[in-house]
């Protein structure tokens, strides 16, 4: 019975799954779409939301010190994922991954705790979108009514979120339309975004005053540590591009360029914009949802402060659109496999998505949205988002030693020192999360394994099927 539990699926079974009518996606993705996916999930709340709130609460302007160990860990992450979904490129991410290689139970805990990751990740980056959209309306003379702005837990109450849940629903409908089409529009988006990033940059790197930066460290490394575990979630966009690894064009190819080229291109625009804003702002001021238009607004640049929201929203969409597009196909793999309702891994007979999960997931996030205050939702996206990773880092070093015989098209160098490393670096960070997200964590760990015990063990994809009566004389 323990053996069960611990059950792998072959990787020649979950390729052969990805064929079955009824249940297969529709490969579109070129190297392009799959790197654009990446930078528009990475490249967002890390720069438009995450910096400001963490260096007045943690970091101070070591906030700059914090995205680098991040970065760290992620490289050695990233390389893990590339290896995976080049070897596997199969929708569902650290799930399908660790059902190859650590067994079913394994499996269950990731896809449960990768439900958890996206869907709190989409609140977090739909609330920040709220907040660059009140900006936005007021710099035009629209005041929204605080009531319909806020969470009712917020420091300045309301009664719901609504701009936020709006979003949700909109990119919801759009990704029910089809992957292509999703895919598109995220690429626009991507450009737009980061040509408003590269003018925040031109126009405030001449204000910066490195006074500002003493004292570096003023909550000590400690509190660095603890920023850097909570802006590691800004970095989940390259995981985000394994899930689609079942619509790429050319996975073996394609999915390690995506993976890796978007964490690069991220990791420099996050430290010179940390940097910026705690050399313009003191630290201690930067402790708002939207501190790119604090920092224009303290320069009396209101045209620019006006311009940046129209970017963060669009950059903020992008992310939106990827998080919300990386969930179903995780509920998708999961149903799939029978660990869910396997009526939920039915696609769409025109869009060929995963319509079904996608509305689902929609909903829960549009709710969420609307009554979870963004301090909640940062912590607790980040610890699951780290103990992805950890399996996935572990995951490689055990296929390696357990199947010498599949083909690699993609290798994560000075293995197993790379991911040992990984595992490391991504459980210090752990650590030094507060022990709030902890405990919800843990209460998140418990429900999944009363659902895996009550439903998906005995429904699982791998339990022998009935006996068939051998045919009479």
């Amino acid at each position: 019975m323990a053996h069960d539990l611990f059950r792998t699926k072959p990787m020649e079974r979950l390729m052969a799954d990805t064929q079955e009518e009824g249940h297969r996606l529709r490969k579109t993705l070129t190297a392009w779409d799959l790197t654009a996916i990446g930078i528009g999930c990475i490249i967002g709340v890390g720069i438009f939301v995450l910096p400001g709130v963490q260096a007045a609460q943690h970091a101070g302007p070591g906030i700059i010190l914090s995205f680098a160990i991040a970065a760290a860990a992620c490289a050695c992450t990233a390389l893990c994922y590339a290896e995976f979904a080049a070897m596997i490129p199969v929708a569902g991410s650290a799930y399908t991954y660790g059902y190859a290689t650590l067994g079913e139970i394994v499996a269950w805990i990731i896809g449960w705790d990768l439900i958890l990751e996206y869907m709190v990740a989409a609140v977090l980056v739909s609330t920040g979108w709220s907040a660059y959209c009140v900006n936005l309306l007021a710099t035009i003379g629209l005041d929204l009514p605080r009531a319909l702005t806020a969470s009712p837990w917020d420091p300045s109450p309301g009664w719901f979120n609504l701009p936020a849940v709006a979003i949700v629903l909109v990119i919801t409908w759009l990704l029910v339309r089809g992957i292509k089409e999703s895919s598109s529009v995220n690429m626009g988006i991507v450009i737009l975004k980061l040509a408003v990033i590269l003018f925040f940059i031109l126009v405030t790197a001449g204000h910066v005053d490195p006074a500002k930066w003493r004292p570096f460290m003023p909550f000590g490394f400690g509190g660095v540590m603890t920023a850097a575990a909570i802006v590691f979630l800004a970095y989940v966009g390259f995981d985000a591009v394994s899930t689609t690894a079942e619509e790429a064009r050319n996975p073996q190819r394609d999915l390690p360029v995506g993976i890796i080229a978007s964490l690069l291109i991220a990791t420099v625009l996050y430290m010179a914009v940390a940097a910026i804003m705690t050399g313009i702002v003191p630290y201690a001021e930067l402790g708002v949802a939207n501190p790119i238009n604090l920092v224009l607004n303290t320069l009396h640049m209101p045209w620019a402060s006006a311009l940046i929201s129209v970017g963060a929203m669009a950059g903020i969409t992008s992310v939106l659109l990827v998080l919300l597009m990386g969930q179903p196909r995780i509920l998708f793999a999961m149903s799939r496999d029978g660990l869910l309702p396997q009526g939920l891994s039915r696609v769409h007979p025109r869009f060929k998505t995963p319509h079904r999960t996608t509305w689902m997931t929609g909903m829960i996030v549009a709710v969420a949205a609307a009554f979870t205050p963004i301090t909640v939702s940062s912590e607790l996206c980040s610890i699951g988002t780290l103990f992805a990773f950890v399996i996935v880092c572990t995951g490689v070093i055990v296929l390696r030693h357990t199947r010498r015989d599949i083909q690699r098209p993609f290798k994560a160098p000075w293995t197993p020192v790379l991911p040992g490393a990984g595992v490391l670096l991504c459980l210090y960070l752990m650590v030094s999360l507060p022990g709030s997200a902890w405990v919800r964590f843990g209460v998140w760990l418990a429900l999944g394994f009363v659902l895996f015990f009550a439903y998906g063990r005995h429904n699982s994809a791998l339990n022998p099927g009935p006996k068939v009566p051998p045919p009479a004389p």
